[in-house]
């Protein structure tokens, strides 16, 4: 019998406006009238062109691919803090994201109260945040830091913070961004260990990560990313040594040739359609 999924992407892009030249007050609203040079530009970015995926229940799968890709972007989407342009994402099951750092951290807090701030938030109720905290902590190992506010963390204290948080929220689905490369050696190997906790409990896990070991180790599947659109998905064995290749080919210059015209300069992916395909105007 087919596992059902947990995760379906079918057809999705994700548009981004780049403003050039900005015009912020009235003053320059106004010199803008009469000087072309100070009026603002906009142009679209696609960060996801036509994406679809399926991720099974109970499995893992890793997105890589170079700087840029639009894998962040995706994550953010499966994690519903935003919103596709086009297509649509279905996610069952309860969503535990740990995405960039800082992100769901509210700084003046305490780390203490952006637990319960991000438990609240998740859907948890207060006595179980409260059974949890101390797991939490520990696991975080900031035993010593966590009635300090947040904005004087330094950035591997937020980052273990959020995936101790994460991890312990009894997801459904975990979206890790980056993840297991917080913290020294020790800590990593901790997060690991964790991921593996979760595959054995038949979670499905979703991560990015640039440490290709990890990806091997730890994935049952992997997704390459090239600027915005899914160029493999397969197997570690088969999937990881093509993006070998491809970042050897961007070091060479020859990547355009690798990757064919669909997948050119960045410049073809910046539409310059102000006043073009309707579909490409500001919602």
């Amino acid at each position: 019998m087919k596992t059902p999924a947990a995760i379906e992407v079918r057809g999705v892009w994700k548009r981004f406006i780049l403003r050039h030249n900005r015009v912020e007050t009235l003053k320059d609203r106004v010199l803008a009238t009469f000087d072309p040079r100070r009026r603002e530009r906009r142009e679209w970015f696609w960060a996801l062109q036509d994406v679809s995926l399926e991720v099974r229940q109970g499995e893992t799968l890793g997105l890589i691919g170079p700087n840029g890709s639009g894998k962040s972007t995706l994550l953010r989407l499966i994690a519903r803090t935003l919103f596709p342009t086009r297509g649509e994402i279905a996610v069952r099951g309860r969503v535990s994201p740990m995405l960039e750092v800082g992100v769901g951290f509210h700084l003046e807090l305490t780390g203490q109260e952006n637990v319960y701030l991000n438990g609240s938030l998740l859907g948890l109720p207060r006595r179980e945040i409260e059974r949890l905290y101390p797991s939490i902590v520990a696991f975080a190992e900031l035993e010593d830091f966590i009635d300090v506010p947040v904005k004087n963390y330094s950035s591997g204290m937020q980052a273990r913070l959020g995936f101790a948080v994460a991890a312990h929220l009894n997801p459904d689905v975990l979206v890790i961004d980056e993840g297991l490369s917080v913290g020294d050696e020790a800590f990593q190997r901790k997060c690991q260990e964790r991921m593996a906790a979760f595959r054995a409990e038949g979670k499905t896990i979703m991560f990015v990560s640039h440490n290709l070991r990890a990806v091997s180790a730890l994935c049952d599947r992997v997704c390459l990313l090239v600027r915005g659109r899914v160029v493999a998905v397969g197997p570690p064995p088969e999937v990881i040594p093509r993006y070998e290749a491809l970042s050897a080919a961007v070091r060479s210059g020859v990547a355009d040739r690798i990757l064919g015209p669909e997948l050119g300069p960045r410049r073809r992916r910046l539409a310059r359609e102000r006043q073009g395909d309707p579909a490409a105007r500001t919602p």
